[in-house]
């Protein structure tokens, strides 16, 4: 038989998720916003200079825009509750936008060859470069400090939508930083090849962190488990809370979002009552989900005589 834990712990846990969901959102909201914004001050500088390179920059900003737009309906879909059409939840949501992330790095990245490719065989004297420089700086100052925030809090709400697009918009920075190592390098020494060449780089260095973004995701949509660390826990948790239990085998987990599945067979004696092995479920349960956010744990009880060689013993 299948027993759950009982639902006391499951409101703190289910507000504690809320409040992530709505900082998670804003933050997404925050980041379409920047986006424009950013954006706007590159083409900017593209236009007072004529740099290849900065053309290559605001260029991949559109795809920022994109991106975020995509982040913010991926996080909006992925926070609806369950229905009957989705039983466990909309949490993969977030790893679709994730590799299309991941494809408009890529996307990003032929755009800037597209440009430079040209400019390589056909070099052209920058116009202003120092005012161009100026606000392309102010662009990946903008940039860097929103990348810190979404790395850091979309690791913090296990959030795959706003780490692709912290990750996305880390790549930037260095595309930026390296236009901008472009632009001075061609204006103090005349090597207008250098602008394309540089444009051409940071082309390639896109490519990679798209191809490992797009790995990433498509790793998690495939029921990837949680790490070692997490299922260590896991099972700690569990010998902490199941006095009266015999042992526990075949734990299985997975990541969906800020979601942990989790599920296990735990045998009991065979003569224990129900009502006996349900609070054993229940304290199993309620401890899971203050070791591990998002959790959802489903057990499946037995009988002493269906214990494993390969099991947790607890008793």
């Amino acid at each position: 038989m299948a027993i759950g834990g009982g639902g006391s712990s499951g409101g703190s846990a289910d507000g504690s998720l809320s409040d992530s969901r709505i900082r998670v959102r804003r933050l997404a909201l925050i980041s379409l916003v920047t986006a424009f914004l950013v954006m706007g001050l590159k083409f900017l500088a593209w236009w007072l200079t004529g740099s290849v390179a900065l053309l290559s920059d605001a260029l991949e900003s559109i795809v920022n825009v994109v991106a975020a737009c995509v982040a913010l309906m991926a996080i909006s879909i992925a926070h609806k509750p369950a229905d009957d059409d989705h039983p466990f939840g909309h949490h993969k949501a977030e790893y679709f936008s994730a590799v299309l992330e991941g494809v408009l790095i890529t996307l990003a990245a032929i755009l800037i060859v597209v440009e430079a490719v040209p400019a390589f065989f056909d070099p052209r004297p920058l116009d202003n470069s120092a005012t161009g420089i100026a606000i392309n700086l102010v662009a990946t100052a903008i940039n860097t400090a929103l990348a810190v925030t979404l790395l850091r809090e979309g690791k913090r709400y296990r959030s795959p939508a706003l780490e692709a697009d912290g990750r996305h918009i880390l790549t930037d920075v260095w595309t930026s930083v390296g236009v901008v190592v472009a632009l001075i390098l061609s204006t103090l020494t005349g090597w207008l090849w250098l602008d394309p060449v540089l444009a051409m780089i940071v082309a390639a260095n896109i490519l990679y962190h798209g191809a490992k973004v797009v790995m990433s995701s498509l790793d998690r949509l495939m029921d990837r488990a949680v790490d070692a660390d997490e299922q260590a826990m896991i099972e700690q948790s569990i010998r902490e809370q199941a006095e009266g239990a015999i042992e526990v085998h075949d734990i299985r987990t997975r990541i969906a979002g800020p979601v942990r599945f989790i599920e296990f067979h735990l045998v009991v004696d065979r003569n224990m009552s129900v009502a006996a092995a349900h609070e054993i479920c229940d304290r199993i349960e309620t401890g899971i989900r203050r070791t591990v956010e998002g959790a959802r744990v489903t057990i499946h009880v037995e009988p002493d005589q269906k214990s494993e060689p390969h099991g947790l013993p607890l008793a």
